[in-house]
């Protein structure tokens, strides 16, 4: 009897499986064709190809049955079933007689409908409204991410989600954790953004296959490709105050083996000091940077497929008071100057194989090594990081599922030396740090889609064992709801944790006088961000006019978060684990119009109430605008001859630190002033070669003096941590790209 049953539903399911017909719509180049239809011939049954051009359709009953596949650009192709289960169809454009190329250029922010995520792709046709010399400068036209200056004298910058430090988003590039620790201080500003191909940004907490770390959300940078890139781009760039760029990137291809090389180097500004406090008002910047990147293969494709990335950096930054001479004056008492000293090599692979369209296997590993050696002052900090990430992933697709799990191992051998020149400061958080971390971890995500895909559900989960801190669980998941084709409702929720690596992360209190003072040792930060987005596409039957309008809600609530206390004494920063109410909210909204191809408008505006409760009290956490306005225009004729950028921003008044206990003189306003920054970019494009000129900051809108203390740098109340606005005024850049195409 129990045989009969067994027999019986082997055999339902056979026919079950017989009664669907997969298969996959890609070009002559092997690329999948998302959004191809497949329809059977003489029947209104049809479907769509899925993200990665792969699609399931019923078997109907007739006696022949004919399957086409079609696409827009493409000739439609025909093939009959007879005992196939999977059929792969290749499309080919069709050939034309006429010389008139059309050549479409994707928008400049993206949002796709097939991720569940909410993801903000910014395009190359984005980057280009701004010079965008590094990663820094790539989000002067966005409103997710605020770029803010850490450290005024050298120019150190962290990239803020949701008003939160830059320590709560995870940056990747290329999907490797290359900026932690040491890489954190200025690891953004050595990304040059002539090698930066698309920006991925999404808010909370993301994916758990990259980590635990992402609080607040995750920013992946997608270097250029050496297959899908120019043959050959050179790019000079200078600035008002004579700052210098120079960029050339080199790419070839052979076989299946492509390869592109890119050199980038600054070299340094005239000494300039509009606001005659004698601090340098434009740091000292020589960098030399030197990348490689190889591939082989394509990771759609069926078999072996890897990338690899090498980088050499070399770099020096020198601030401080006009006549700070490093050579002879690091750690003087007598001129103030901060002198850092950068040398750091990495190196990552991405190496997989694809044995079908449904079983994949990855394995992703990635070094660098960062050796710092710095004056802040009287201060003398030399640290050295080595770093080691490792991840294998499987990935499985099974009916209406895709999952992905696997493993991954993190190692961080951090070593830092602070010294001091002086002794009158009374300062005593000299001597050795070291840290070392190792982290296992296991991780799993599954992908389930309902109602022809209507319904998307991803929920994953990772364990990781720290050696210091034990087991750590972390939980997330990500729902995704197409209330109609151009309608998409988006939640997620999760957690997330790190650990703190206190004085690259917060390199102000070294630059300060201030002593800081351990009150009790670090615990690992935790956090758990729930949000909600709805996007809204539409166009003309026309397509003269397109656009899309974003809306969402984020909240993030830290269980224990360390931000150093500058409030209880002007000379002290306290830290210690703040395990009381701490809470981000965030709302933004965001329009985006494309008017007749030529004509490109946008306007943002972002709320942001960042607080912390203290002896029952709300408490605004400093340098966070609560109302930030962001509009952009963007004009480029048909002929894209030329094109015109311009954009505004607006910030409402920030909290500042609090120094009413500072002598008289030394004390600051509990708010800064609002104020708005206009932003302008003009390219002429010559075919091969163009020429580009903007202006930031038109109406010179400036922090005066923004360093407390200036006078009497080695004073108690020295302080650079007080910088809520631009305070290096207009600036005015020209520059010249020239590229060779692949044929």
């Amino acid at each position: 009897m129990h045989q009969t049953i067994l027999f019986a539903l082997l055999l339902l399911s056979a026919v079950t499986k017989a009664q669907v017909i997969r298969g996959k719509v890609v070009n002559a180049a092997n690329e999948p064709l998302a959004g191809a239809t497949i329809s059977w011939l003489g029947s209104a049954n049809g479907t769509r190809a899925g993200e990665t051009g792969e699609f399931e359709i019923d078997l109907i009953n007739q006696p022949i049955k004919k399957l086409i596949a079609s696409h827009v650009g493409y000739l439609p192709d025909t093939v009959e079933i007879t005992d196939k289960t999977f059929v792969q169809f290749q499309l080919k454009q069709p050939k034309t007689m006429s010389e008139v190329i059309v050549r479409s250029q994707p928008a400049g922010v993206i949002i796709s409908d097939k991720l569940t995520i909410k993801t903000e792709q910014i395009t190359q046709t984005e980057l280009r409204k701004a010079a965008c010399c590094d990663l820094a400068g790539c989000f002067e036209t966005q409103t997710t991410v605020q770029p803010q200056t850490t450290n005024v004298i050298t120019n150190a910058k962290e990239l803020r989600i949701l008003g939160l430090s830059g320590v709560y988003n995870q940056i990747l590039i290329d999907g490797f954790p290359l900026i932690q620790g040491l890489t954190y201080t200025y690891g953004i500003s050595s990304i040059p953004g002539t090698v930066v191909d698309n920006i991925y940004v999404a808010k909370g907490a993301n994916s758990v296959l990259q980590g635990f770390e992402s609080m607040s959300g995750q920013i992946n940078v997608e270097t250029k490709d050496p297959d899908q890139t120019d043959k050959l781009l050179l790019n000079t760039y200078m600035n008002n105050f004579q700052e210098k760029h120079v960029n050339a990137n080199y790419a070839f291809q052979k076989g299946k083996w492509s390869n592109l090389t890119a050199f980038h180097t600054v070299q340094p500004a005239k000494k300039i000091d509009r606001d005659k406090d004698n601090f340098l008002d434009v740091p000292q910047l020589t960098r030399y940077l030197l990348s490689n990147k190889w591939k082989y293969g394509n990771e759609e494709d069926w078999g072996w497929s890897s990338r690899i990335g090498l980088r050499i950096l070399n770099e020096k930054r020198v601030g401080g008071q006009t006549d700070f001479n490093p050579k002879q004056d690091k750690g003087s008492t007598d001129v103030y100057g901060q002198n850092v000293q950068i040398d750091q090599g990495e190196w990552w692979n991405k190496s997989g194989y694809r044995f079908n369209d449904k079983h994949n296997i990855t394995v992703f590993l990635s070094m660098f090594r960062q050796q710092q050696n710095s004056y802040f002052g009287s201060v003398k900090y030399d640290a050295r990081q080595t770093n080691l990430y490792a991840n294998l992933q499987y990935e499985f697709t099974y009916g209406s599922h895709d999952l992905k799990t696997g493993i991954s191992y993190r190692s961080l051998r951090l070593n830092e030396n602070i010294d001091f020149t002086d002794a009158f400061l009374g300062r005593t958080y000299d001597g050795s740090y070291k840290r070392r971390e190792s982290i296992p971890g296991v991780f799993a995500e599954n992908t389930l889609r309902l109602l022809n895909d209507k319904i998307t559900w991803i929920t994953g989960i990772r364990g990781d064992q720290h050696n210091q801190f034990g087991f750590q669980f972390t939980p997330r998941t990500t729902f995704k709801y197409d209330i109609k084709p151009k309608t998409i409702l988006r939640a997620n929720i999760g957690t997330g944790w790190r650990t703190v690596n206190l004085f690259s992360e917060n390199i102000g209190l070294l630059a300060s006088s201030r002593n800081i003072q351990f009150a009790e040792p670090l615990d690992p930060e935790r956090a758990l961000n729930m949000g909600i987005n709805f996007t809204q596409k539409f166009e003309t039957k026309d397509k003269n006019l397109t656009g899309f309008i974003s809306i969402d809600y984020y909240r993030t609530a830290f269980q224990n978060q360390i931000f150093p206390d500058y409030d209880t004494d002007p000379t002290l920063a306290i830290i210690k684990n703040f395990r009381g109410t701490s809470r981000s909210n965030g709302f933004q909204a965001d329009l985006n119009l494309k008017i007749y191809q030529r004509v490109e408008w946008k306007a943002g505006y972002n709320f942001l109430d960042v607080y912390r409760m203290i002896d029952g009290e709300k408490e605004l956490l400093p340098f966070n605008a609560r109302h930030k306005f962001l509009t952009s225009v963007n004009y480029k004729p048909l002929t894209n001859r030329f094109q015109f950028d311009m954009n505004l921003h607006w910030y409402g008044k920030q909290r500042l630190p609090d120094t009413r206990s500072n002598p008289t003189g030394l004390q600051r306003p509990d708010f800064s002033r609002s104020y708005s920054t206009l932003n302008t970019q003009f390219t002429y494009n010559f075919k091969k070669f163009e020429v580009y000129t903007g202006c930031e900051n038109i109406f010179d809108f400036r922090q005066l003096q923004p360093i407390i203390s200036w006078e009497n740098p080695f004073s108690p109340y020295f302080d650079t941590s007080s910088v809520w606005g631009p305070t290096r005024g207009r600036e005015v850049y020209m520059g010249a790209r020239f590229k060779l195409t692949n044929p």
